[in-house]
């Protein structure tokens, strides 16, 4: 077993063919087939079936990637520990954030950051809160900026910064229940925190009727629908603040907003990379975060 043949495992299970695999990594066809037979010939394990034209993985080949991802996190993470210690100014930041915080908050963050730390080197993933809490349990980043840790993961916070969740909609309303009860809501994906924070505020109003809902696959996609006036929804602030501004959308103010909430960033427990620390530090001195 190679480092090689289980990045071509894990890109076969992520794309779902030997050709596309072939394609992301810029080998041929035949070398991503080599890699998966000798890998599954190594443990005496099938790891992928045929699913019509493509490939999909075996109930052993769910697990075993599960955890190839967390050894390769971990290697690529003792590298650039390695590397930060030698020189933090040359080592890598890993780091995943929450759509918004991605969006809204990262990149002027990450600006800033590049201009003191010019030599450091960044890697940045953006997606729901289940896609980052995978990144973070499999050491494949480092940091996560995103909402409150779920209750039972061993995290440890780093650093906070308090946002508010508000209701938008194009156009003024009352946000009385029965102007609420009529609107169409605008939901992002199965697996999104602010998902799952509207759904529990909506249960809590007890709308009668229940209000109509559409689900968007992206934080932008829900704004900009809210802004064309397809729905109303519930969002950070950071993320609408401009469009707030500039009168593309109006805060409905409610009985139950706005909901208090904080930023975190987090880290798996134990000690960090010099370079996890300076981008720290970075964040609570230039962007209103601040320490526990």
């Amino acid at each position: 077993m190679t480092l090689t043949q289980l990045r071509t495992f894990l890109a076969v299970a992520d794309t779902g063919s030997v050709h596309a695999a072939a394609r992301q990594m810029f080998v041929t066809q035949s070398a991503v087939s080599a890699a998966l037979n000798a890998l599954q010939k190594s443990l005496g394990l099938q790891l992928l079936e045929r699913d019509g034209r493509g490939l999909r993985l075996t109930r052993a080949g769910e697990v075993y990637a599960d955890h190839a991802r967390t050894a390769l996190g971990l290697l690529d993470q003792a590298r650039s520990a390695a590397a930060a210690e030698t020189d933090p100014e040359r080592g890598e930041l890993r780091i995943a954030a929450l759509t918004t915080a991605g969006e809204q908050i990262l990149p002027g963050v990450l600006a800033s950051f590049r201009e003191q730390h010019p030599h450091v080197g960044v890697r940045l993933e953006v997606g729901n809160r289940e896609h980052v809490r995978r990144l973070l349990e499999r050491h494949e980043v480092d940091l996560v900026l995103g909402g409150r840790p779920e209750p039972g993961r061993e995290v440890e916070v780093l650093a906070t910064r308090p946002h508010e969740l508000i209701v938008v909609a194009s156009t003024p309303g009352r946000g009385t229940p029965a102007w609420l009860s009529a609107q169409t809501w605008l939901l992002r994906e199965p697996g999104s925190g602010t998902r799952a924070i509207t759904e529990s505020f909506l249960a809590q109003l007890e709308l009668d009727p229940p209000p109509r809902t559409l689900t968007l696959g992206s934080n932008t996609a829900v704004i900009e629908s809210a802004v064309s006036g397809l729905g109303t929804t519930l969002v950070s602030k950071d993320a609408v603040i401009r469009h707030l501004a500039e009168g593309h959308l109006t805060e409905i103010p409610t009985e139950a907003t706005p909901l208090l909430r904080d930023w975190h960033l987090t880290t798996n427990p134990g000690p960090q990379p010099p370079t996890t620390t300076l981008f720290t530090n970075h964040l609570t001195t230039t962007a209103h975060f601040r320490t526990p």
